[in-house]
């Protein structure tokens, strides 16, 4: 069996469904599992459902309604009767959204967070399931939530690989076409647990993992993996190949078209995986698998934006050894805190975050009372693989560097 994945961009309207459809057909779609995203901007436009439920005000409603209207317009455009039984099946999954807002007393941010932005994808794998049923491809809608199973770290979640496997094994035909969701499970009481943002790769390369696929092509808006982000970086080259270790580096500096999850569970069964463009989906794209390096081997720029340096010095001018650092960790660890750089000298220790869960602060206090601190916000944090001077010269260009770090392959700097 194999495994394709399509993000939000290739469903993000009603031409956008039937072009995954026409991938379907020229592509082939029998032994095939395809796990989709939510629709466009949904999950942003789920967040601020939570965002206004969790303020406790009247544009809650509101902003359900502009998630709701979204979808119709979109299955007004793909089914010709408004009689059609998706208008029952998207109405009902509305209302569920609704009245757990309605029920729920849990003052858990991320467990609610969970529970309402999941639906984007059961919405978008609904619509395009009901489609290809239409036009004839015949499919079972798949609830992913009852195949990979989680512990309760709401919005974060771990996979249970032994309970996952087995779930899976038990409902998966490999002879049948499924459409299915990304992003999603369940923990043991049954409630719906995310893997965290652009998590959709991963819930492909868990499914492959568990069904031994032949492969697992992820279908984008880009022609495959690029050496750089077109967003920030001009005259972004394709790479035709990269070997697993390579793309797992890439993917923890923080390269965005692989999730960081998704590679390990490919490369412990060396299962292949192909990047392709969903725009022109006959271009040979990218392939991660056993090999080496990369090809052509280039300089690889990554940036992340929004990151806080911070750097502390002791008090005292006592050293900072393996007591202090591990003590650092462990609040790192307890505030939620994504370490994504660090430099230490005898009596410093810099080191670059994530605030994703927003906790930056409370960590701070505690920090103070120990250390002399400097803080530096709305930073950011480029990586350059395989550098050499000109990609350091073109990276540097009129920029206020605050921290360098140089290895073999990679460089780091923290700008301003």
């Amino acid at each position: 069996m194999r495994v394709f994945k399509f993000g939000g961009a290739s469903v993000k309207d009603a031409e956008s469904v039937k072009n995954v459809v026409s991938i379907l057909k020229e592509f082939g779609h029998k032994e095939t599992l395809v796990v989709v995203s939510a629709m466009g901007k949904t999950t942003n436009a789920m967040e601020e459902v939570v965002a206004h439920y969790f303020d406790d005000d009247a544009d809650e409603n509101k902003a359900i309604r502009v998630v709701e209207d979204f979808h119709y317009e979109i299955i007004d455009a793909l089914f010709e009767s408004k009689s059609h039984p998706i208008y029952k099946k998207l109405q009902a999954l509305f209302e569920e959204v609704k009245g757990f807002l309605a029920w729920n007393k849990s003052p858990n941010y991320s467990f609610v967070y969970d529970q309402v932005v999941g639906y984007g994808e059961l919405v978008s794998t609904t619509i395009l399931s009901y489609y290809m049923n239409e036009i004839g491809i015949a499919n079972e809608w798949l609830d992913v939530r009852t195949c990979i199973k989680t512990g309760s770290e709401y919005r974060d979640a771990k996979v249970d690989w032994d309970l996952t496997a087995q779930a899976i094994k038990s409902q998966i035909d490999s002879s049948k076409l499924y459409v299915t969701q990304g992003f999603l499970g369940s923990d043991e009481n049954n409630f719906t647990t995310t893997l965290g943002r652009e998590g959709s790769d991963y819930s492909a390369a868990i499914l492959a993992y568990c069904l031994d696929a032949s492969s697992v092509t992820i279908w984008k808006d880009v022609p495959g993996v690029l050496n750089a982000d077109p967003r920030y970086f001009e005259d972004a080259e394709l790479l035709n190949s990269i070997s697993y270790r390579e793309a797992i580096e890439l993917a923890f500096y923080g390269a965005s078209v692989i999730h960081p999850k998704t590679l390990q569970p490919l490369q412990r069964k060396e299962i292949p995986l192909r990047v392709k463009s969903f725009v022109k989906p006959n271009e040979v794209g990218t392939v991660v698998g056993k090999g080496k390096g990369i090809e052509p081997k280039i300089p690889c720029f990554i940036v992340k934006k929004d990151q806080v340096l911070i750097k502390l010095s002791s008090l005292d001018f006592s050293f900072i050894v393996e007591d202090s650092m591990s003590e650092l960790f462990k609040l790192f660890h307890k505030y939620q805190t994504k370490v994504e750089l660090i430099q230490n000298s005898a009596i410093s220790f810099s080191v670059c975050v994530d605030n994703k869960f927003k906790k930056l602060d409370e960590l701070l206090l505690i920090l103070k009372n120990k250390y002399k601190i400097s803080v530096h916000r709305d930073v950011s944090l480029y990586t350059i693989r395989h550098f050499d001077q000109d990609a350091i010269n073109k990276l540097q260009n009129g920029k206020d560097v605050l921290l360098e770090q140089r290895g073999k392959e990679t460089l780091q700097l923290v700008v301003a």
